[in-house]
């Protein structure tokens, strides 16, 4: 079986949302994903030019499919919409998503 890695990379218009964001994900949002399958996470500030957005990449590991498809169809749509209701796109956020199997 292998296992899934899922990545999830916000892009954030400035300081204040930056700090907002990671602690939204510090306090609760990759705890919730772990809870629902993930069996480990990671968040990775991207480092990027001096006058560029900033950058967020969140990293899951699932031990299997099925347990990352699971949490797709069960738990990640409630999750995002959360996310989604805290950091709308006309907040100046964008996300990202990528999904790979770890060879």
């Amino acid at each position: 079986m292998k296992r899934i890695c899922y990545l999830v990379t916000a892009t954030l218009p400035d300081d204040p949302t930056l700090a907002e964001y990671l602690a939204f994900l510090e306090d609760g949002h990759v705890d919730a994903v772990v809870s629902h399958g993930a069996h480990s996470a990671m968040i990775v500030r991207l480092e990027t030019p001096p006058a560029a957005q900033h950058r967020v990449m969140t990293q899951y590991i699932f031990p299997t499919r099925e347990l990352f498809d699971r949490y797709i169809e069960h738990f990640a749509p409630a999750l995002r919409a959360d996310g989604l209701r805290r950091f709308p796109p006309d907040r100046g956020v964008r996300f990202e998503r990528a999904i790979g199997e770890i060879v």
